[in-house]
């Protein structure tokens, strides 16, 4: 039975990788969005085409371990000084958003289907849901995802996410299923709940920060990894064995760990994980699509993916409207959520296992989301003129400048403490990454905040917020940085300046032809400065004394220069302020004397 199920296996994962690599590649190229890749890919190689894979359901169980680290992510990004700043927009657009486009939604499905009050909820609310895959790598396409319209988006997109448990919850409440009304009574189930919230909470600040800092001091990366899906997965197992959600546990484990210093290590550790399971989640979906009842039925499949963006549009942009957007602002925010989102097929599910709605019904319904999804790049183009503000004015043109002003600093030892203090006091929001465990617990003892990680990987500094800031500042004690690193990192942010701390001459030389703005020596400044004072002490004119540092500068200046194009640490020594060059000096004035 091993050897077959392990045959299984690879029968089943060839085509599944082989499909969803070929049709992902060709909408990425197309420009409508992995999501659809892979939905298309599951109903080819699915059992109603193809049928080169089968067993949907026994592929969606495990697939949905990447909804749980979708939600763990969600939740490393809901910092209590995030949420706080951006509470109006979460807690006020964002559920007036669910739950008004959930009620109008479920009571346009009721009028087209005659369904019941119960099946028209359980299909109606998950409409409101958008696709977070699809839209959040818009806005960063668009470099608009910190700016006060991307913020807006990401708070409704945050909410939305945040609901599925509550949606979860409103689904099973209404169940018709034997097995769900033999459960456990409300009021226990709300007990649960929160004695498992408590225990997550308690678990999260007593064992898994220890863990993490233990891992830190060790410095195990791959250590990293295990521990990071061990909180996923415990989590979610603890939720799940309460008969709660297991989205919910791991969405706490994630905001268990936004505030801790090792968020962005983890989110750069799990990020792979997700995009696997989450992918093949989509490919399980796509298999599961009764495409013989959709074609039973294209015109209504057509024309609800069209009302469901209409009602979802307009009913968004009139939401915008009254938080304050301008008319512009709130009808793109409008089209950009105007689809159906992939949670939608969750529920769904949920739906049909709580015998709301037929596996037909639930169907259909999942291809309506899908077109719905797949005309979002179509419908953003036929708007492009109606959403485009009109000739900025300099007014206008500042306030980017302003919002996308920030910092990446790698390293907070000695140097790195400077830098970023310095740019802190002009206002320059600035993240710090460090892997000096003791280092950030003493740098929180101050008030300043350093997360945990190597701030030379290029996925931990797109975590980090890389792509978006427009100093890159590498701090750190050592010579780890030479050209060809330098070339990778501005390839990945090319819109950052970057400056790196050099130990030594040597180090410089190993940045020769380097995309960077400047390398700094460690000590060169604090040495002249020294060496200032010095002569200051024995009586040296102050003017004498600024023209022996300007010589030093350019003679320091033109010999790194040879030595860098030279590679030759020993090229122009001549050029140095040395003993024997001093002592032939004295000789000479001697002999003219």
């Amino acid at each position: 039975m091993e050897e077959n199920a392990g045959i299984s296996l690879l029968h089943d994962g060839a085509p599944l990788l082989g499909f969803a690599l070929v049709f992902v590649l060709l909408f990425r190229r197309l420009g409508l969005g992995a999501t659809l890749g892979f939905l298309v890919a599951g109903a080819v190689v699915g059992p109603q085409v193809l049928g080169l894979v089968g067993d949907a359901e026994a592929k969606m169980g495990i697939a949905e371990l990447g909804i749980a680290l979708l939600l763990f992510l969600v939740g490393l990004e809901l910092s209590p000084s995030r949420l706080w700043r951006m509470r109006r927009d979460i807690f006020g657009l964002g559920l007036l958003q669910v739950t008004i486009c959930g009620l109008v939604l479920a009571a346009l499905v009721w009028v087209a289907t005659r369904f019941s009050p119960g099946a028209a909820l359980a299909l109606g609310l998950p409409l409101a849901l958008s696709s977070t895959a699809q839209v959040l790598p818009l806005l960063q396409s668009a470099g608009r995802l910190r700016t006060d319209f991307g913020e807006r988006a990401f708070a409704i997109l945050l909410f939305q996410d945040l609901s599925i448990v509550p949606l979860i919850t409103i689904v099973a409440a209404m169940s018709r299923n034997p097995a769900d009304q033999n459960g456990p009574p409300g009021w226990q189930l709300a007990l649960y709940t929160v004695l498992a919230v408590v225990g997550l909470i308690l678990a999260g600040r007593f064992l898994l920060r220890p863990l993490f800092r233990l891992i830190g001091n060790l410095g195990e990366r791959e250590m990293f990894v295990f521990a990071g899906l061990f909180a996923v997965i415990a989590s979610a197992a603890v939720m799940e064995a309460l008969g709660l959600s297991a989205a919910l546990g791991a969405f706490i484990a994630g905001v268990m760990l936004a505030d801790s210093p090792y968020r962005h290590e983890l989110e750069a550790d799990v990020e792979p994980f997700r995009a696997i399971l989450l992918g093949l989640f989509f490919l399980a979906v796509g298999m599961a699509l009764d495409l013989h009842a959709i074609a039973e039925r294209p015109f209504f499949v057509a024309g609800m993916a069209l009302a469901l963006i209409a009602a979802k549009a307009g009913l968004i942009m009139a939401l915008g409207l009254v938080f304050g957007m301008k008319r512009r602002q709130a009808f793109a925010l409008g089209i950009l959520l105007s689809q159906g989102g992939e949670f939608g097929f969750v529920l769904f599910a949920q739906a049909q296992r709580a015998l709301l709605v037929e596996p037909q019904a639930a169907s259909i319904f999942g291809a309506i989301v899908t077109l719905s999804m797949a005309t979002t790049p179509f419908v953003m183009m036929a708007t492009k003129r109606l959403r485009a503000e009109p000739a900025p004015s300099s007014e206008g043109l500042d306030a980017p400048r302003q919002d996308g002003s920030n910092a990446v600093v790698v390293g907070y030892g000695r140097f790195g403490q400077t830098v970023a203090q310095m740019l802190i006091g002009q206002g320059i929001p600035v993240t710090i990454v460090d892997t000096d465990v003791e280092m950030i617990q003493t740098a929180g003892d101050f008030g300043m905040k350093v997360y945990y990680g190597d701030g030379t990987r290029i996925d931990l500094l797109r975590q980090a917020g890389a792509a978006d800031a427009e100093l890159l500042l590498f701090c750190q004690d050592g010579d780890g940085l030479d050209t060809e690193k330098l070339e990778g990192l501005h390839h990945a942010f090319p819109d950052a300046t970057i400056f790196v701390r050099a130990y030594d001459r040597r180090s410089v030389m190993k940045m020769k032809g380097a995309p960077i703005a400047g390398a700094v020596r460690e000590v060169l400044e604090s040495a002249i400065v020294m060496a200032r004072r010095a002569m200051q002490a024995v009586g040296v004119d102050g003017s004498e004394i600024d023209k022996t540092e300007g010589e030093y500068r350019r003679r320091d200046y033109e010999r790194l220069k040879i030595q860098r194009d030279t590679g030759d640490l020993y090229a122009a020594r001549d050029s140095m302020f040395s003993q024997a060059g001093q002592a032939a000096a004295m000789l000479s004035d001697l002999e003219r004397k």
